[in-house]
């Protein structure tokens, strides 16, 4: 069988590889350079920038993408497990360390809130009812039949997926800021808390369970080992190039064309690209099904965007953790203007990455290496980002200077943003969203784009957009789901 990969990022790669172990022949195209998708990297100045995803978890997805063709994942990688998980910042400049200590989290639990240790141990125990099922069962089947979703109604909303996982954790806890944090992990993969349905509570438990790791040298290093597997068990990678169209007969899969013309012939072509994107870009007005499918289309919401910093310093901060959270004073008002309103909010939440915190490779000696990711509105807002990125640095610059890091405009010797338009131009995206459509109930497993495509045989998906969802373990189980349809 002759298969196609479309686009690099990880679950690209994971797609390729696992064809690979079936005896395909794999050709996976790239538009850029270099590989990655959002895991690319960037280097300026001496400095290291991981583009996307900095949280590892569940690194066993990593590792057994090596096992399969019986090499060592430490020969090409090194994860190493964080202490300290996230380190919550509040607006009255109290502070939370988030780890798997579970003695050293109640200790702090109980100082924001006695009453509410137990209801955290209650909330923990029924996350991980949601993981074993959400996570262990079924991130890893295929989700393309109505009649298996309608099996899973009634085990589902045994575990209460009708409610947003917001709600579901202040049915356990009471203080806001327990709420907030124990709360925020749909945000890791494009969702509100407010909306986002509760089986997305299984981060929570994912990360106690296998913990939160780093990859020495940055997550870039996790896509150079991935690359000299792929080379290895000599999966052709094509950098540089654009497939511009898919070719079908009879509604079957073909080939692709790319950007300069030259037609690669192909049996089955599995996208890693955004799926409402590539439906809009690539294929026939004139679909099978289509009335229906274009419904489905048309209904779907769509994560935020992002506004990401990235920075070094000539300073070494010692007293910023890896991974900092620091909420803004609103909560639910900032994130509806974020998702429902499409509209730019003073007061912001942020994520700040410091991995020179851990490994000081990323940086220049002396120096400190960061960046920090803002939720901002996607490209349905209409913001002029032209004019809106410049603001929006210097207000981040002013936050971290007030909340965390003293005098860091002068302090900062090498910098560039990304906004929303990055993610729509570069990454294609519809609408710059940063993960593409939301985690709500209506937009998860059956109600997601197909890894099987609906329109056309021998098309298929896998990374954020399609079941189960975006985050690294969410795109490395696509390919899982790839795995039981080819």
């Amino acid at each position: 069988m002759n298969s196609i990969v479309i686009g690099s990022g990880f679950g690209g790669i994971a797609a390729a590889i696992r064809l690979r172990a079936k005896g395909h022949k794999v050709k996976l195209i790239e538009k850029h350079s270099d590989l990655g998708g959002r895991a690319r990297v960037f280097k300026k100045d001496g400095f290291t920038f991981d583009a996307g995803p900095t949280v590892i978890t569940a690194p066993y997805l990593i590792n057994e993408l090596f096992s399969l063709f019986s090499k060592n994942p430490e020969d090409y990688i090194k994860l190493t497990p964080l202490k300290i998980w996230y380190q919550f910042v509040f607006e009255d400049q109290t502070k939370f360390n988030y780890s798997g200590d579970e003695i050293e989290m109640k200790k702090q639990i109980e100082n924001l809130n006695q009453e509410d240790v137990k209801g955290y141990e209650n909330l923990v125990n029924f996350t991980k009812k949601i993981f074993e099922k959400g996570f262990l069962e079924l991130a890893d089947v295929p989700f393309d039949r109505p009649f298996f979703m309608m099996k899973q109604l009634p085990a589902l909303l045994k575990l209460k997926s009708y409610k947003s996982v917001y709600s579901l954790v202040s049915s356990y806890v009471k203080n806001e800021k327990l709420r907030r944090m124990l709360s925020m992990h749909p945000l890791l993969v494009g969702g509100n808390p407010f909306t986002t349905t509760s089986i997305y509570g299984l981060i929570l438990y994912l990360e106690k369970k296998w913990g939160i790791h780093y990859s020495m040298g940055g997550t870039g290093n996790i896509i150079k080992g991935f690359e000299k597997l792929m080379e290895e068990i000599e999966i052709k990678i094509i950098k540089n190039t654009e497939v511009k169209q898919i070719i079908t007969k009879n509604n079957k899969i073909t080939g692709v064309v790319v950007d300069n013309e030259e037609i690669i012939k192909a049996d089955n072509v599995i996208c890693n690209a955004d799926p409402p994107a590539f439906y809009e870009k690539m294929t026939s007005k004139n679909l099978k099904n289509s009335m229906l499918f274009d419904w489905k289309q048309k209904r779907m919401d769509y994560s935020m965007g992002l506004f990401v910093y990235y920075f070094g310093t000539k300073k070494v901060y010692e007293n910023v953790e890896h991974h900092t959270i620091k909420f803004g004073n609103k909560y639910k008002e900032h994130l509806d203007d974020i998702f429902d309103h499409k509209k730019l909010n003073n007061d912001i939440s942020y994520y700040l990455h410091r991995p020179s915190a851990t490994d000081k490779s990323m940086a220049p000696e002396g120096s400190d290496c960061f960046y920090v990711l803002v939720p901002v509105p996607n490209n349905q807002s209409n913001i002029d980002w032209q004019i809106e990125g410049e603001k929006m640095k210097n207000l981040v610059i002013d936050k971290m200077e007030n909340d965390l890091m003293p005098n860091l405009r002068d302090n900062i010797v090498s910098d560039f943003y990304l906004t929303p338009d990055y993610f729509e131009k570069e990454l294609n995206t519809k609408y710059g969203s940063g993960f593409s459509i939301q985690p709500k109930f209506t937009q998860s497993a059956y109600f997601r784009f197909h890894n099987k495509s609906e329109i056309y045989d021998g098309l298929y998906f896998v990374g954020a957009g399609t079941h189960p969802g975006a985050g690294v373990p969410g795109v490395l189980s696509s390919a899982k789901v790839l795995d039981k349809l080819i």
